[in-house]
Order: C-alpha cells, then structure tokens, then sequence
C-alpha cells in the first residue's frame, strides 16, 4: 500500500512539485526570518558578549540597555572596589564620538575606552598589532569592519575601491589625533558602526568635556562568590545598578522588543510565509487527492479501510513535508553563509530548526487533514460510475 501511495504521489508530477516548492518557500521564510531576527538581537548586546572577563557590570539605574550610557561620576569606582567580594574594578569609558575622515566626510564610531593599568575590556582576537600597544601615545585599536568600510579610505582612483584603514594611519576623533596601531575583530554592533578601542584616560581626553565620564565599572567576583550575591551587595552598598553579564544581555533584548517595531515586521513575515505555505500546499494536496478518489475508490472496494488510507495520505504529506522542509533549511544554510561577511545580521540556532520544523509539520497535517475527510466520505460504488 505505501508504495502505492507514492506512486500516486510522485505520479503527478506538477502537484508533486507544486506541494514540495510550497512548503520549501514556506520552510524557507520560517527559518531566515527568524534567524535574522535572532542575529539583529544578538547584536543589540554584541558589546557585552566581548568583554568576557567581568563578572558583575555597574552602571547608573536609570540605564535600560547597554548603548543608553548614564555616566557616573568616578568616585564611584573606588566605593564599588570597596564592596565585599570584589576581586578587581575597573573603569570603563563608551561613547559615540565622531571620526573625521581623509575626505572630510565625518563617520560615528563607539569610542570605548580601557583601564590603562590593565587594558581588561580590550578586544579578544587582534589581527594585527597587540592590545599593550595602546600604552604609546595618541594611539587607538580598529576593528576589521570598520576599517575596511566606512574608515577606510577614498579610492586612489575614481571608480576605485576604498583603501581600508592600516597600522600607522591616523584619524582625527573630536578635533584629537589617534593613530591606528592596531586591528581587531570585533562583532558587528546593533548600528554597525566602527569600534574604536584606546586608554580611559585618552579617551575621556577625546570626549567632549562633561563633569561624568565613567561609563560602567567592570567587577571580577572572587573565588567562590556567587556573581548574582555580589550584584546584590554592590546595589545595596553603593545604590547603583549591577547586573550579571546575562541580566544585562536580557535587559538589553527585552528594551528592543518593547520599544521597538523589530519583533512585529518579523512576526508579520513569518506569519505570512506559514499562511501562504498552508494555502498552496493545502489546495494542492486537495486537488491531487480530488484526482485520485477513484483510485481510492478502487482499494477501498477490494477492502482496504480507512484506517490504511490514511495512513497512505499521512505517508505522501511527510514524504512532501520532509523534502520542503530540508530543501527551506538548505536554502536558508547557503543564505546565511553567503551573508557571513556581511552587513546582515544573521544567527541560526538550533531551535530555530525546531521553529520550522513545527511550522511545516502544521501546514502538512492541514493538508492532510483535508484530503483524510473527503477519502473517509468517499463511497466505493464511485469507482463504478461511468
């Protein structure tokens, strides 16, 4: 019986292929979409995702994600270094400052600005050049990205590609000169603007003047003390805010699912891939069952019940489902490592393989649904009808 069914199945080949490429599109947008999605969130706390060192951040109540920078005065430093529990404090400096470029055109980078005894919140992976090289003077670290795109330099020729940015070259950050000692892989940010690493005490120099400067402290719990203890030991002893580095991931992610329209476009996207994948696959597994009634007929005649019928119509929706789905997450596999290197944001985890996997799962038990109710109704004595 089951190779019956797929012969019937893969006998009509336009509706065969029609139904695969129904819910191949479908599977495809239930697995980018979301994957975008989830990239774009995980850039939003790309910041604190690189400085793995530190235990507890501490930062200004008021602050609600990690790019809303409250500054603290720096005294605040010494009475957070105070707290039982602390192994290290160190300051840290970020915030939005703008580069002029050779062609006077001017670009925002994140300036982000390191203890300059210990360095701790330098960049993991340097590609050229060392993070100690922030010690001489006037000098700053660039990541890849934003040295090859928008720091790099004009074109030598007009047409030409941009020349990106090298060790040896300058900038000039807020009227300051900041030569380049260093490159870094950094990951791309929420804006996907330029990150620029150098000493606290530089700057704070290249910052506008302000009274606060101290952006977060960075806090090392020592041996044996329980991160989320200490967050409560530091707010109750200084009234600040101090979060374990995944609280500040979560804060961060549930600010940009609030207050922003993000989760809505992707939500409509998804939802409109599932419904159009449900309705070609739907209204053809229909029509394809609607052309094989007689068939139907025939076995039902020499005895078959519908318990086995429907087990031949659940076989030809899997067969269809597990081929769409696998073509969707294929696609989806090669998009996202053509897009690797890119400017998109992009992250598949492997839930989102489940995600989908439930999505077309529904779509073909819709369909299947469908075609089950008209071969239970279906008479035998139709197979005799001229």
């Amino acid at each position: 019986m089951y190779r019956i069914a797929l012969q019937m199945l893969m006998g009509d080949r336009g509706k065969y292929l029609g139904m695969v490429l129904g819910l191949t599109f479908a599977s495809l947008i239930m697995t980018q979409q979301p994957a975008i999605f989830v990239g774009l969130m995980a850039r939003s706390y790309s910041f604190i995702t690189d400085l793995a060192l530190p235990d507890v951040w501490v930062m200004d109540p008021k602050v609600q994600f990690v790019d809303d920078i409250k500054p603290l005065q720096d005294t605040e430093l010494y009475r957070v270094r105070g707290v039982a529990g602390v192994d290290w404090a160190m300051p840290l400096y970020k915030g939005l400052l703008k580069a002029r470029l050779p062609n006077g055109m001017f670009q925002t980078c994140n300036v982000v600005g390191l203890d300059d005894a210990t360095l701790v919140g330098g960049p993991a992976v340097m590609l050229e050049g060392r993070v100690e090289d922030l010690r001489r003077s006037d000098s700053v670290i660039v990541d890849i990205d934003g040295a090859r795109e928008k720091l790099a330099k004009p074109p030598a020729v007009p047409g030409g590609k941009p020349v990106p940015l090298k060790v040896g070259d300058t900038l000039e950050l807020n009227d300051h000169r900041a030569v380049v000692v260093g490159i870094a892989k950094a990951t791309r940010t929420f804006q996907s603007q330029p990150v620029v690493y150098t000493t606290y005490s530089r700057a704070t120099r290249f910052a506008p003047r302000e009274r606060k400067l101290l952006s977060f402290v960075l806090v090392k719990a020592q041996p044996g003390v329980d991160p989320h203890e200490l967050t409560r030991r530091i707010t109750a002893a200084t009234g600040l805010a101090a979060y374990t580095r995944d609280q500040f991931k979560d804060i961060t992610v549930n600010y940009f699912l609030k207050n922003t329209g993000i989760p809505i476009n992707f939500g409509i996207s998804v939802t409109l891939g599932f419904i159009v994948g449900a309705a070609i696959a739907g209204q053809t597994f229909y029509s394809f069952t609607r052309e094989n009634l007689r068939h139907f007929g025939v076995l039902k005649a020499m005895g078959a019940g519908n318990g086995t019928l429907l087990k031949m119509i659940l076989l030809q929706a899997a067969v269809v489902g597990s081929l769409g789905y696998g073509l969707g997450v294929g696609l989806t596999s090669i998009f996202g490592y053509a897009m690797r290197n890119s400017i998109l944001a992009f992250k598949f985890p492997w839930q989102l393989l489940l995600f989908s996997g439930s999505g077309v799962t529904l779509i073909c038990m819709f369909a299947a649904l469908l075609s089950i109710v008209k071969v239970i109704r279906l008479e035998p004595a139709i197979v005799f009808k001229s």
